[in-house]
């Protein structure tokens, strides 16, 4: 048998093979060597500062630090919104792994409502997920002390300190005042469009209504920080460096807190409001809406079951009936439409009609009955406003014609916002032919004009409008603006805010202003006029005008018995007056809804008001 043949190794071709892979291995590891030497050199010299930077983040933590809110102080300096220290329950949603399990356990611990945790969730879904958001707040000392001492169970779940807004004062001035609350998504959003967002990184809080809205970036304040050392479990260690917040500014009214309870105490529980300025600078004195509300309920997030009886409530007590509520001036617009006449030379002070108890236009049927039935006989100016002869009026407004009245009226603040420092204003109504036809697609009929002559029919005004409009009388043609804030204060000092006063309308004859003052003095000092019984023995001298605003039609021969109509469908009882008669310093506006004759109802409580500024000194008052 042949053996088989051993094939001879090549060594030659293996060598040169094995030098071949020593060379590709040494090459490659030459390359890595390069890439190793290439990433040493990126990490410690090119990226050296950013990455020395995020080893610092992970060891140092900035935390943005709430500036305290500014206070706000009456005429006096005495507190009307302050901060108090609370402590709440806190959620980091980034630093916990199961939400639903930790709100579980949570409110096995304390008492914690299905409300509050569906308003946390809710915040969850719309806040960065590393800012702390409050679960609980207002906690007790007994919530407190627990929560502390089980705080290692729950990461990222911690108890905070922070100063919480309060009003002393309850309802007395929430109309005014407003209220803060959590911030919403819209209002972030808006935040982030006036590029505000980055000053409000540690603030929970924004005003909603009121003069907290108004003034929102005054009272504010500037967002500080602190750099603070942390742990590996993110727990502060030490402070490194603080840059400290700057607080709000601080506002100061003219409103008077002696004359804001004299409005709360003689309205009781009838709705309406009292509004008080100095007509020389439009500084507001008293503003009183009832029935009002207790602004701290919305400050930490208002249960549904309160806000739902505040909403359905048939009084609406969320409504600021001083700027909002809109009613017919009735009589209370007599002097205006008087100056008008005078000045339009369409009246003097002796131009005399006969008063049968009703006015007719020509061709026409329709009675426009007087308030007194029988008639006034003849009767002047002078008569007609003190005893408020609506047919005078009557006769006065037909020959004034729309036109004139709508556009003179305009002039003086109806029909538009006063401007008053708070959002919530309505405008109210000054009609004209063209508001009309716009509206209702109707023309403007003289019929229209009859009862618009005495403050009816379409015409309506917020009883801050009508205290605005009868300061232009006061002022002689000018007008100035409404404001509830005086000043600023800070730690710099006091910042005065200039008053704002316009020419309204031009004076044609002087004499004319003298002539509608003096009417109006006369209805409250001489016999029969409508507010002399609200006003005797005044130790001061005043002047006013009642009104009577009906609220429905009734027949040509029905006659009106309050007894005999629904509560709701009473008339409502108006008065504007002013005093001292010779250099007015208080402008007062009533309006009572429902409350019947303004002679009985409204003049008297104007009275009320009054007497407690003088007597109290207010106007002495800085």
């Amino acid at each position: 048998m042949l053996k088989k043949r051993v094939a001879i190794q090549d060594f030659a071709a293996e060598s040169r093979l094995f030098n071949q892979r020593a060379v590709v291995a040494l090459a490659g590891v030459a390359l890595l060597f390069c890439l190793i030497i290439y990433n040493q050199y990126q990490l410690q010299v090119v990226s050296y500062q950013d990455y020395r930077t995020r080893s610092e983040g992970n060891r140092i933590k900035v935390v943005p630090v709430a500036p305290n809110r500014g206070l706000i102080f009456d005429r006096n300096g005495i507190l009307l919104a302050e901060n108090r220290p609370v402590f709440s329950l806190e959620l980091i949603p980034e630093q916990v792994q199961d939400m639903t399990q930790t709100l579980g356990q949570l409110a096995q611990l304390i008492t914690i409502t299905p409300e509050q945790q569906d308003s946390f969730l809710a915040q969850v879904k719309t806040q960065r997920r590393f800012n702390s958001i409050a679960l609980k707040e207002q906690l007790d000392d007994t919530e407190v002390a627990i929560l502390a001492t089980n705080q290692h169970r729950f990461p990222g779940v911690t108890v905070e300190a922070r100063l919480s807004r309060h009003y002393p004062f309850a309802d007395l001035f929430t109309h005014a005042l407003g209220y803060i609350g959590r911030i919403n998504s819209r209002e972030l959003q808006q935040l982030e469009q006036d590029g505000e967002l980055a000053n409000y990184a540690a603030s929970r809080d924004i005003g909603k209504i009121g003069l907290e809205r108004f003034y929102q970036q005054q009272l504010h304040g500037t967002m500080g920080y602190q750099e603070v050392e942390v742990n590996n479990r993110g727990r502060s260690i030490r402070v490194l460096r603080s840059v400290p917040a700057v607080s709000g500014q601080n506002l100061h009214l003219g409103l008077d807190v002696g004359l804001q309870l004299t409005a709360q105490q003689v309205l009781q529980q009838q709705r309406g409001a009292i509004v008080a300025i100095d007509p020389r600078d439009g500084a507001v004195l008293a503003f009183y809406s009832n029935p009002s509300y207790d602004p701290n309920l919305f400050v930490h997030g208002i249960s549904s079951v309160n806000y739902n009886a505040l909403l359905n409530s048939r009084d609406k007590p969320l409504i600021n009936r001083v700027t909002q509520g809109t009613y017919p001036p009735a009589s209370t617009i007599k002097p205006h439409l008087a100056l008008l006449g005078l000045e339009t030379n369409t009246i003097t002070a002796e131009t005399k009609i006969w008063d049968p108890g009703y006015f007719m236009l020509p061709n026409v049927d329709h009675r426009y009955r007087d308030h007194y039935r029988f008639g006034h006989g003849w009767i002047n100016l002078y008569t007609a406003m003190m005893k408020s002869c609506d047919t005078y009026f009557y006769e006065l407004g037909v020959k004034l014609g729309i036109d004139r009245i709508s556009d003179y009226m305009s002039k003086m603040g109806f029909g538009e916002k006063t401007g008053i420092d708070i959002v919530e204003e309505s405008s109210g109504i000054m009609p004209s032919r063209g508001w009309k036809r716009a509206r209702h697609n109707q023309p403007w009929y003289q019929g229209d004009t009859v009862p618009l002559s005495i403050g009816q029919s379409y015409w309506t005004t917020t009883p801050l409008q009508l205290v605005a409009a009868t300061a232009v009388l006061l002022n002689q043609g000018r007008l100035a603006k409404p404001h509830l804030v005086t000043h600023f204060s800070d730690e710099h000092g006091k910042t005065a805010l200039e008053p704002q006063i316009s020419q309204a309308i031009e004076v044609v004859n002087p004499a004319n202003w003298d002539t509608v003052m003096d009417s109006m003095h006369r209805t409250v000092k001489e016999i029969g006029g409508t507010a002399r019984n609200a006003f005797v023995g005044a130790s001061y001298d005043s002047a006013g005008k009642t009104g009577t605003a009906q609220l429905f039609a009734i027949g040509q021969e029905e006659k009106y018995v309050a007894e005999k109509v629904d509560e709701r469908l009473r008339d409502n009882a108006m008065y504007i007056g002013y005093a001292p008669y010779d250099k007015p310093s208080i402008l007062i506006a009533v309006a009572l809804e429902n409350a019947g004759g303004g002679s009985a109802n409204a003049a008297p409580i104007a009275r009320q008001m009054m007497d407690y500024y003088f007597a109290a000194g207010v106007n002495q008052h800085e």
